[in-house]
């Protein structure tokens, strides 16, 4: 009886383990908003704001942003750079709709202007199924995998005893 006992604690502890990281904020899915022939401009909603994503067309080579300035729907919005390369911009005034951005970037001693209208996924705060229903489902499959596993231990451990 005590190596059943061994099995099922180690299968809970897995299983919390599985459960905290699956807690885990997923990574926004971008959405391709506007190009020009050195860069593509992504974006992704957050219920706070858009997180935009600049990348190079040609190669993998590093972007060097000197300045960025944002507006959505006309109105300046701060844009804050993170660790990772992208930038945080919010919601102006808290709307949360679809609109245009107006993306103006220098790089490399260049300067554009990218413009593209938000869809509707984006500016809601999920794009295409992602976000707060993607979490969910994800959790739900990984709670199903680990009831699947747990069933088949309980089974050959009372075939075993």
């Amino acid at each position: 009886m005590r190596p059943v006992l061994a099995i099922h604690t180690w299968l809970a502890v897995g299983a919390l383990a599985c459960g905290v990281a699956g807690a885990e904020s997923p990574t926004p899915a971008f959405t391709p908003l506007a190009h020009s022939a050195l860069l593509t401009l992504d974006a992704a909603g957050t219920p706070a704001g858009v997180t935009l994503r600049l990348r190079r067309i040609p190669g993998d080579a590093p972007l060097a942003v000197t300045t960025l300035a944002v507006s959505i729907d006309g109105s300046s919005v701060p844009a804050t750079a993170r660790v990772d390369g992208t930038w945080s911009v919010p919601w102006p005034a808290g709307q949360q709709h679809a609109g245009t951005i107006e993306v103006v970037v220098t790089h490399d001693d260049v300067r554009e202007v990218l413009s593209g209208t938000l869809p509707p996924g984006v500016a809601g705060g999920s794009a295409g199924g992602s976000g707060m229903l993607r979490s969910h489902k994800q959790m739900a499959w990984w709670i199903l995998n680990i009831a699947v596993v747990l069933i088949a231990a309980i089974a050959i451990s009372r075939r075993l005893s």
